[in-house]
């Protein structure tokens, strides 16, 4: 299984809350200051936010041979 750490995790979440807001800001053919700090404030939270939650431990495989589901 592959590894992905919590900076990793947290940059995607925050590109993709940027690129969500940026995407809705620029749909009237402008880009206001309040949309700029919008966008600003949805990446730094999901930032924030992504990186303080922990990955799930690894279990064990829930079905195995012989032990049934």
């Amino acid at each position: 299984m592959i590894r992905v750490s919590s900076a990793a995790k947290a940059i995607v979440a925050g590109l993709a809350a940027g690129a969500a807001a940026v995407g809705t800001a620029i749909q009237d053919g402008a880009f206001t200051t309040g949309e700029a700090v919008t966008a600003a404030l949805a990446v730094l939270s999901a930032l924030g936010i992504t990186y303080a939650v922990p990955n799930r431990a690894e279990e064990a495989d829930r079905v195995t041979p012989g032990r049934g589901i």
